[in-house]
């Protein structure tokens, strides 16, 4: 038997913002979200899926709770193997788990204060530089079909398409309005609907694909080891699988890694075809020499 526990949220919502210079503007929008954790009796496999869409027709609970399922099912019975530097297929969610802390680095004035990975030595910051393989491209788009949001923020400032990385090169940082006051640029505000362009395979693909490697389902308990380099430290959670000529051959232990995500951009072999993951788009990524340090006995 399984036991199961989840959340599904339906909501729509209204913004507005106006002030006495004139400003005028609004948002309407829908969301719906759906998560759900499964682990079987025995309390020796736990599986679990995590889905978003603006359109409720668009949400399977049915499939996804069976991925969870199957998950949790597959995930008993765990072997462990030496910690090291492995290939690694990350499913959308542990990849924009890992995404995620680097995304907050993007912002300007940290960076000019020499307080992130953007930052120079000596000064300044990284804008313009190459950072990423030549496969890595980021942008933001409020009015993307899949992830829509606000056009505007909180103080007013319009949102539009903006590209973060083109061919692994850093192409623009975030502003704030009193940050780009301070170096005298036009203010760039960061976007929720965040798109990692990727490739045309699914995940099956990637998996199909690798000799030998370890797939990831998501990470947990994420912290910063080190903001200057974005190393970050965090555990493998609910479904690692041992992967060896192309099929899952056996679940297994969860693991603590110690890795960068800028590191990881760099070891990039393969992307595949973007999913909505939160608020933004992110593709199931095959990436080399991700590093595990030890083993959890944590499910």
């Amino acid at each position: 038997g399984l036991d199961a526990a989840g959340f599904l949220e339906n909501s729509t919502n209204f913004n507005a913002i106006m002030n006495s210079k004139g400003l005028f503007a609004y948002n309407k929008g829908t969301n719906v979200s759906f998560s759900v954790t499964v682990r079987n009796k025995q309390g020796t496999g736990s599986g679990y899926v995590e889905q978003d869409f603006n359109d409720l027709a668009k949400m399977d609970t049915l499939a996804l709770s069976k991925i969870a399922a199957s998950k949790a099912n597959g995930s008993a019975g765990a072997k462990a193997i030496e910690p090291g530097k492995y290939t690694v297929i990350l499913e959308p969610l542990a990849a924009s788990d890992m995404l995620g802390n680097m995304f907050r680095g993007f912002d300007a004035r940290s960076a000019d204060e020499g307080r992130s990975f953007m930052s120079k030595k000596g000064g300044g910051t990284r804008l313009g530089e190459q950072l990423f393989s030549e496969n890595v491209n980021i942008y933001s788009d409020p009015m993307n079909p899949e992830l829509p949001s606000a056009t505007w923020r909180g103080d007013g400032l319009p949102v539009k398409r903006t590209q973060w990385v083109e061919k692994g090169v850093v192409k623009n940082l975030s502003y704030s309005r009193y940050w780009a006051a301070q170096k005298n640029v036009e203010p760039i505000p960061f976007s929720r609907s965040i798109v990692m362009e990727g490739g045309n395979q699914s995940l099956e693909d990637l998996i199909k694909s690798t000799e030998k490697g370890i797939l990831v389902t998501r990470f947990w308990y994420i912290r910063s080891v080190d903001p200057q380099t974005l190393l970050l430290t965090g555990l493998t959670r609910d479904g690692t699988f041992y992967i060896e000529n192309g099929e899952i051959k056996f679940p297994l232990k969860n693991f603590r890694f110690n890795e960068s995500p800028v590191i990881m951009l760099n070891n990039v072999e393969a992307l595949g075809k973007p999913v909505r993951t939160g608020t933004g788009m992110i593709p199931p990524m095959k990436i080399r020499d991700f590093t595990f340090t030890s083993l959890s006995d944590a499910i």
